[in-house]
């Protein structure tokens, strides 16, 4: 009966989406104002082409035509070139198979995420699908050709893992074996499609080897501390050099084309520079792009010297006017929470973001309220409200926009699933059987 009930909520999870892409339809400026999705089609197009990533023409923010480029997602590139490769440069079929992946494997990730988060209470984690499959925001971002959907997925995917890992530490038994390779894999496929996950590699590292740290002093930690302190460090390691190696070949590719070190991509240099430029002012404006230094247009740089020299800047204009990116830190809540739509906000936005954050916000609070006041509830949500907390902080100190708060939105959808659940049970009998 279960299963069957999974299988009519993921079937109309995909449903939403497949009408979500129907109605952007084969325009790949639906919905306008996307410059991500017009750069992954323009660079899917040039790969089929035999290519490699780069565009015809100059394109945003600093790809001279014709020249190689290491800005946007490598694995999702690739991804949406297989596509085009397949069915050809189909806006629409592109869209249709994200919308069946994403409606299927998000919300599922979910499911399986409110599963360790709450082991002993299976309707839980039944909840947390239907809520992810409703999730205005997500049903947008499934049918729109962005990197949003498949990261929170190896998101999702990589804390799973990760919770396995921190409950075996803790309670002094053998990590899984598949668990470090997962969890690896996780971690790299993510990076990949968006290298923002980076920063929180070694805060989620430094978490588990914390859950090993608390296990020593324990009788279940095993005979000894050294090889509680095995445990911890060879499945970790294992991860780590599974993360490494799904990121050296693009390493080595950068090293190659420019004949300078670039780890993966080279939009942390643009974003900080232009999230902090004085053109803002005190108030985040998280649609206004910075133009290039003068100084350094005729100066012939490649992109992993660009960013290098962007980063450096960026940073300047913190140190020269700490007080100034204080205030803009503070406007930037503003814009990563945001409820009403902007002036520029398309209609189909508007309503998402109203009916996501409006609808869910109020679930997030009253879950996580009854969550930590139970402490059956509150055993595993360390590392899920860990994660919210950097995340939302990294954001806020760089760059903020409502988008860039989803994956935090995936990983809250089991404390909204508390909230429902709670105000499922105060319902009249007569009610719920209705």
């Amino acid at each position: 009966m279960l299963r069957r009930r999974l299988l009519i909520l993921l079937v109309s999870s995909v449903l939403a989406r497949l009408a979500v892409a129907l109605y952007l339809g084969r325009d790949i400026d639906a919905p306008p104002m996307l410059t991500d999705q017009r750069s992954y089609h323009a660079l899917a197009i040039r790969l089929v082409e035999g290519q490699g990533f780069s565009f015809a023409g100059g394109w945003y923010p600093f790809a001279p035509a014709d020249t190689p480029t290491a800005f946007w997602s490598f694995l999702y590139s690739l991804f949406l070139a297989a596509i085009y490769a397949l069915l050809g440069p189909q806006v629409l079929a592109a869209r249709v198979v994200q919308a069946v992946l994403a409606g299927v494997l998000l919300p599922y990730a979910v499911y399986r995420l409110a599963q360790r988060v709450f082991p002993d209470r299976a309707e839980l984690a039944a909840w947390s699908l239907v809520l992810a499959a409703a999730y205005a925001y997500f049903i947008l971002y499934a049918a729109t050709l962005m990197t949003e959907s498949l990261y929170i997925v190896c998101l999702l995917w990589s804390l799973r893992v990760a919770l396995d890992i921190g409950a075996a530490f803790r309670g002094g038994r053998a990590v899984p074996r598949r668990a470090p390779w997962e969890l690896g894999l996780s971690l790299g496929l993510a990076a990949l499609l968006r290298q923002a996950i980076l920063p929180w590699v070694p805060v989620l590292f430094l978490y588990l080897v914390w859950c090993g740290w608390r296990a020593r002093g324990s009788k279940k930690a095993g005979p000894g501390a050294t090889v509680a302190w095995r445990r911890v460090c060879g499945p970790l390691a294992i991860s780590g050099l599974i993360l490494l190696g799904c990121i050296l070949p693009f390493t080595v590719r950068n090293y190659v084309v420019y004949d300078s070190f670039l780890l993966l991509n080279s939009n942390t240099g643009y974003a900080m520079y232009s999230a902090q430029h004085p053109m803002h002012g005190d108030r985040f404006d998280e649609f206004a792009a910075a133009p290039l230094p003068e100084d350094l247009r005729g100066q012939g740089l490649n992109e992993a010297q660009l960013d290098r020299e962007l980063l450096r800047r960026g940073i300047r204009f913190i140190l020269d006017e700490p007080v100034r990116y204080v205030r803009l830190c503070l406007s930037r809540v503003r814009a990563y929470f945001s409820l009403l739509p902007g002036e520029d906000t398309t209609p189909l936005h508007a309503v998402g973001r109203f009916a996501a954050l409006g609808a869910y916000a109020p679930l997030w609070l009253y879950g996580a309220y009854l969550a930590l006041r139970r402490p059956a509830l509150r055993a595993h949500l360390g590392l899920p409200l860990l994660f919210m907390a950097f995340y939302t902080l990294m954001h806020v100190l760089t760059w903020a926009m409502v988008r860039y708060r989803l994956p935090v939105d995936a990983v809250a959808m089991p404390l909204a699933a508390v909230a429902v659940d709670d105000l499922w049970r105060r319902m009249p009998r007569s009610a719920r059987a209705r």
